[in-house]
Parts: structure tokens; C-alpha cells; sequence
């Protein structure tokens, strides 16, 4: 089953010009859900992963399950000020201004093998921002995994110049 036909797109959301990648429709289906976690954590079995990191908030729905599929710890990184501990956190630009992503400090230990999840990567900015907050506390990427790539957007290319390993289920061309 390909999970790129479970995925609905919606043209000219949230602005104009946009081709929005709307996972609910792989989400609410029970095989498509069931096969997205079989696939990502099949692809991860063999490897050295201490703990699977989400970003809020759709890597969260992909994050746990993969979590508890491969029986690791689940890390989520959230937006400012949604955490109750003490936090780390760090900002990113977006297209019209900046936001900021936070993590628990004690979530992560120096040498800990991340893996980093997120339903799509289009810019990267989020990724990129997640993936330093990871390696402030000493974490070590193993690799930055999505249900979906936008290539033409650069997102994957960005992660990747930074060393960073990147592996994606779908790809959709143009944005």
C-alpha cells in the first residue's frame, strides 16, 4: 500500500500558492497508520537508538508509536512554554518572523543516539532547530526521519549539509 495515496492535498492552504500535505487521511486510515510505523520502525530495528524525539505536534503521532515499536523512550519537542519542567530552548525564522522550540533539559543525556521524527520536513528550519537542541545537550542525531519530503523546497538538503542523515517515506514535488 503506498502511503503517498493516503495523503490528501489541499490546494492553496493555509495561503495561496500552497499545496498543503494533510496527513489526517493517512492518520485515520487503520492501514495506512499501521503501515507508516511498520515502516519507519522496520527501517530502524538494526540500529543503536536510545530515544525517538518528535516535534510538536503531528511528530508526536508518528514519534510515540515508532517509540514504542522499537521499545525506546519517547522525547517530545514542543513550542515555548509547553513544557512544565526546566526547559533548553531554541528560536528559528520562519517565512514571516520567528518562533521557538523547547525541550526538557534532563530528556536527553550526553552520548544519548537520537532518532528525530516530524511528519514532513519542507524548509527545515523547525528540523534544524530541533536537531541543535538535541546536540546542545550531547545528543548524537542518528538520523532525521519523515513521513513526507517537499525536495523543491530545500528542507532535506539544509539537514543534510549540516551532516545530518535524512530519510523520508514520501516525497511531493513542488511545495
Amino acid at each position: 500500500m503506498p502511503i503517498k495515496s493516503r495523503i490528501r492535498t489541499i490546494p492553496n492552504y493555509p495561503r495561496h500558492g500552497i499545496m498543503f500535505r494533510d496527513i489526517t487521511t493517512l492518520l485515520k486510515d487503520p492501514c495506512g497508520l499501521y503501515t507508516t510505523i511498520q515502516e519507519i520502525a522496520g527501517r530502524y530495528d538494526s540500529v543503536t537508538i536510545d530515544k525517538v524525539a518528535g516535534i510538536e505536534s503531528r511528530g508526536f503521532i508518528i514519534g510515540a508509536p515508532v517509540a514504542y515499536q522499537l521499545g525506546k523512550g519517547f522525547v517530545p519537542i514542543r513550542k515555548q512554554n509547553k513544557l512544565p519542567a526546566e526547559t533548553l530552548g531554541k528560536d528559528y525564522q520562519l517565512e514571516y518572523g520567528s518562533d521557538r522550540i523547547e525541550i526538557h533539559r534532563d530528556a536527553i543525556q550526553p552520548g544519548d543516539q537520537i532518532l528525530l521524527i516530524d511528519d514532513l520536513i519542507a524548509t527545515g528550519g523547525t528540523a534544524e532547530a530541533a536537531a541543535g537542541l538535541i546536540e546542545d545537550m550531547g545528543g548524537e542525531i542518528v538520523e532525521c526521519c519523515f513521513v513526507i519530503d517537499l525536495p523543491d523546497v530545500g528542507g532535506r538538503a539544509r539537514l543534510e549539509k549540516l551532516g545530518h542523515r535524512v530519510f523520508a517515506l514520501c516525497e511531493f514535488d513542488g511545495e
